[in-house]
């Protein structure tokens, strides 16, 4: 199992991790802003949230193994 670490904070919503990654993540607005949602942080498999992870502009996304 993996574990996926998400700084909500540095997130720029840019939508990079949904469009690689659409089965794990989404954007959402929240207080005028658009960040991303992560739907589960433990996958069973790491599958394309490694592809989320690459294509974040400002490396809100870390994967624990």
């Amino acid at each position: 199992m993996v574990k996926i670490e998400y700084n909500k904070e540095a997130c720029i919503g840019c939508g990079a991790c949904a469009a690689q990654c659409p089965d794990n993540w989404e954007i959402v607005e929240e207080e005028g802003q658009y960040k991303a949602k992560l739907k589960n942080k433990e996958p069973a498999e790491l599958g394309c949230n490694q592809d989320a992870t690459d294509s974040c502009p400002v490396n809100a996304i870390k994967i624990l193994k």
